[in-house]
């Protein structure tokens, strides 16, 4: 009795190495909350097939749009927790939604286990051209000197290109006019034709027509070397305004340590691969090695600091 008793606590003991030696064993789910098209569908896609040509198994990425990312969200929270089933989300479901929403169908710090912020997207304050402003500078003293004349768009209240925006006003005392519209494609369409001025958003999505002179890019959240003449809105002068969008990997609740511990290798190690460098650059997407323990500090903060905003500016996502 007492030799079975000891056996079976040896084994026990070895499953968490056993999880990590085997993932994947079978085919795994990665689960996008937006549409097909978008930042983090892209790096989804691009995490799919590296992964699957690293482990040989299949890796298939399910849409899952809907109620600000919380459909998607929701399905991987109720998933088996053994890392079959990945949320791919963008930070704004995990992090800035529960700060905007009273009643999300998760909870975003209890239902998910951490395993790695893949990317960041940088972010930048692009204007019409026709519009005149060349630096953040004009377009902050134009918002001082006429408040509430100049028309931005966003992709809806609560999204990051309007928070962008609202932290923005906040830092610089500066006031616009938000537009929103469903989806930021739309918008791009009435910054191109000078029915908007400005949009703060993601660079891959409009860095074609800054190229192209269609769009002005006046700051980035941050410098890049993607846009190396562009500076950061902390050079133009307002470090509090720090707006920025991740793309990330989340497992369910209860997912062994040990294959968190293997995801987030795997994910690390097909990032450095350079033909996956190469379609992450593309995409505007900078790699982010973080452990599953840095990411879930990250995430801790990021919560921290949005709710705090949105108390400060009663923002609310809801009707």
């Amino acid at each position: 009795m007492r030799r079975s008793i000891a056996m079976l606590t040896l084994a026990l003991a070895a499953l968490p190495g056993l999880a990590q030696e085997t993932w994947p064993a079978r085919p795994v789910k990665l689960i996008v909350p937006s549409s097909p098209g978008g930042g983090t569908d892209a790096f989804a896609r691009i995490i799919a097939q590296a992964l699957g040509d690293a482990t040989k198994q299949q890796f298939v990425v399910d849409n899952r749009p809907g109620a600000s990312g919380g459909i998607g969200a929701q399905a991987v929270a109720k998933a088996p927790p053994d890392g079959y089933t990945l949320l791919v989300s963008a930070n704004a479901a995990i992090a800035i939604n529960p700060a905007l929403y009273k009643n999300l169908p998760f909870d975003a710090e209890r239902d998910f286990a951490p395993v790695t912020r893949g990317v960041m997207a940088p972010m930048v304050i692009a204007a019409f051209p026709g519009a005149g402003y060349k630096t953040l500078g004009e377009l902050v003293e134009a918002g001082r000197r006429a408040p509430e004349s100049i028309a931005y768009g966003s992709a809806g209240g609560g999204s990051p290109p309007y928070l962008g925006v609202r932290m923005l006003e906040e830092a610089t005392g500066a006031k616009f006019v938000h537009v929103p519209y469903k989806g930021v494609g739309p918008a791009y369409v009435d910054l191109l034709a000078g029915r908007i001025k400005f949009i703060f958003t993601d660079l891959a999505t409009v860095q074609q027509h800054i190229a192209a002179g269609r769009a002005v890019a006046l700051a980035m959240n941050e410098r890049t070397a993607l846009m190396p003449g562009v500076p950061s809105i902390a050079e133009a002068g307002w470090p509090r305004v720090e707006m920025w969008t991740s793309f990330s990997a989340l497992a369910p609740a209860g997912t062994p340590a040990a294959v968190v511990s293997r995801i987030n290798e795997q994910i690390g190690a097909a990032m450095k691969t350079p033909a996956v460098a190469e379609r992450l650059r593309a995409q505007a997407l900078v790699p982010v090695f973080d452990t599953p323990e840095q990411f879930a500090a990250s995430i801790r903060a990021e919560r921290e600091r949005w709710a705090a905003f949105v108390r400060r500016n009663n923002i609310s996502a809801e009707p």
